[in-house]
């Protein structure tokens, strides 16, 4: 079992380097903060090619406004292994500080990695949202149990609910 964990770090560590060396530099988006949005991540397996999992998240905005979610999120690329569950927390940044209902809503895209031994850590910055002008910056990094790695693309699909 060690030499499966051993295994799948080092294609991590491989796959995440190629990433870092492959992707283009991306500077850091301009806007404003205008929040955060907190995601509970439903927990499952990751396979060879990837893995999708349901979200219920909660936007905190401007003027203490919140706004709930529903909606997906899936890697594309090595993901192998369990984890219970977790949850992640975004800043969300808007190219204006004035969002109306339901801005959030749409697809996101971005790299992913993660590597999860007992409690494990990932880190995922997104773009996408309203007319792909809403960036989500990672402000606390996902926290689950399990064992699992992963790297590759991820993608988030929110919708608004009541």
């Amino acid at each position: 079992m060690f030499k499966t964990i051993r295994f799948a770090a080092a294609l991590l560590a491989a796959l995440g380097g190629s990433l870092a060396l492959g992707a283009p530099a991306q500077a850091q988006a301009p806007g404003v903060i205008v929040g955060t949005i907190t995601c509970n991540v439903a927990s499952g397996f990751g396979f060879v090619f990837g893995s999708s999992r349901a979200l219920n998240c909660t936007f905190a905005g401007p003027g203490g406004r919140f706004e709930h979610y529903v909606g997906s999120i899936s890697k594309f690329g090595v993901d192998i292994g369990y984890t219970q569950g977790g949850v992640i927390i975004w800043t969300v940044i808007s190219p204006t500080a004035a969002l109306v209902p339901g801005a959030l809503a749409g697809n996101y895209v971005g790299a992913t990695a993660s590597a999860t031994v007992g409690v494990g850590v990932g880190a995922n910055a997104l773009v996408g949202g309203f007319n792909n002008q809403i960036t989500l910056q990672p402000l606390s990094i996902e926290a689950n149990r399990g064992l699992n790695v992963a790297a590759g693309i991820g993608a988030i699909s929110l919708t608004p609910a009541p």
